[in-house]
């Protein structure tokens, strides 16, 4: 039987697109393993994949931690997925990873002789000259033209993490990496993003699959549908695993129960509980925000994606991390929605931004954008994988 190792290490956004490829590999005859942070592992057993938990629970990093600390584990993250990575890869025919943590992954995959495909969820995470460095955690925002901030982004990445990089590479009889950054992305990166909200850019060569999705079956509780039948259709405020900042989520709630809607707050990771809303925890986005009137939110690609594909007109309040404030340009580039800065909101500028996104001509936009999304990148991707890469599964 075909098997592939699926590598990965972030939240319940990083992990969930592979989660769905790995849904798909299965359904094509594959056998699946997959390196997660280990609060996800009993997710997968569940499902049929075989976890291989990897480093600390991620959960404790977005609590805060200093610089030093991030680099710290950073550092120690390396070390493990060269210590745990070379035994989950036996017997597998292929290595997928998503994210710039996995610095062990491709050369794990050129030690074992099986193909390695590296994989994005947004363009933004690619050097090109039509659009700046995503923001790292623990790393200062740099200044100059795009070009020049892709060079510094190397030179970080490089300071630390070539010395380990090579270090292993030499162990296992590999030629040293000069570009650390560029060998893990590969010649030719993958992006599970839509083509209509995530679009590639010039220049920069891809394979875009389409967003890798699956469908969720889960019922939603039963004081939700409740809560749902009780009146007009209510917002959605919520941020995942990110702390907004501070009173983003009550001038939300605040603005959106001014213009007389209802709202919903997910907890989160950050515990929200604010007053005049009804609180939530972890429920199925997909049948819910077709119920909804807006989405307020963080800006993480499966929020960013799932309210796009249910039709619903969105508010993006980002904090300058990762690909957050790309996903906010997307929504505000085609008019589904409004976005903003998190850091400088205000109660005024969120309560505009929300007038814009349940305006009738954004409504309408969002409904039509959401009619042209696909469905099938994980499947695309994995027949792809399967096809280009290894013999079909019998």
């Amino acid at each position: 039987m075909t098997r592939v190792l699926l590598s990965t290490y972030g939240t319940l956004g990083d992990v969930e697109p592979l989660v769905a490829l790995a849904v798909q590999l299965r359904a094509l005859g594959a056998d699946v393993r997959m390196c997660v942070p280990p609060e996800f592992a009993e997710r997968l057993a569940g499902l049929g994949i075989e976890p291989v938990p990897v480093g600390p629970p991620v959960r404790e990093l977005m609590r805060g931690v200093t610089p030093d600390e991030l680099s710290r584990y950073r550092a120690e993250l390396v070390e493990t997925q060269f210590g745990v990575f070379p035994a989950a890869a036996e017997g597998c025919d292929a290595l997928v990873a998503a994210g710039l943590a996995q610095v062990a992954a491709r050369s794990v995959a050129e030690a074992a002789g099986i193909p390695y495909v590296y994989a994005t969820y947004s363009v933004v995470n690619l050097p090109s000259p039509h659009h700046a460095p995503p923001p790292r955690p623990g790393w200062p925002e740099g200044h100059g033209d795009h070009t020049a901030l892709w060079a510094v982004d190397a030179q970080r990445v490089n300071a630390q993490f070539r010395e380990p990089l090579n270090r292993h590479r030499a162990a296992l009889g590999l030629a040293p990496v000069d570009n650390v950054r560029d060998h893990v992305y590969s010649d030719r990166p993958w992006l599970a993003a839509d083509p209509v909200l995530g679009p590639p850019v010039e220049g920069v060569e891809v394979v875009q699959t389409g967003a890798w999705t699956r469908v969720d079956e889960r019922p939603l509780p039963p004081s939700l549908v409740e809560f749902l039948e009780a009146g007009e259709p209510p917002v959605y405020v919520g941020f995942g695993s990110i702390s907004p900042a501070p009173d983003i989520a009550r001038w939300s709630v605040e603005a959106c129960r001014a213009r007389g809607y209802r709202v919903l707050v997910s907890r989160g990771w950050a515990d929200l509980d604010v007053a005049g809303s009804f609180t939530i925890g972890d429920v199925n986005h997909q049948r819910l925000f077709g119920e909804l009137a807006a989405v307020v939110h963080h800006g993480g690609a499966g929020t960013t994606q799932t309210a796009a594909r249910a039709g619903v007109p969105q508010v993006v309040v980002p904090i300058r991390l990762a690909d957050n404030p790309y996903w906010a340009g997307r929504v505000a580039a085609c008019q589904v929605g409004a976005a903003l800065d998190g850091p400088t909101a205000t109660f005024e500028s969120l309560s505009a931004a929300f007038d814009t996104a349940v305006a009738n001509e954004t409504r309408a936009r969002a409904k039509a954008l959401g009619a042209e999304m696909r469905t099938d990148g994980a499947a695309v991707a994995a027949r792809r994988l399967l096809d280009a890469c290894l013999p079909r599964p019998s």
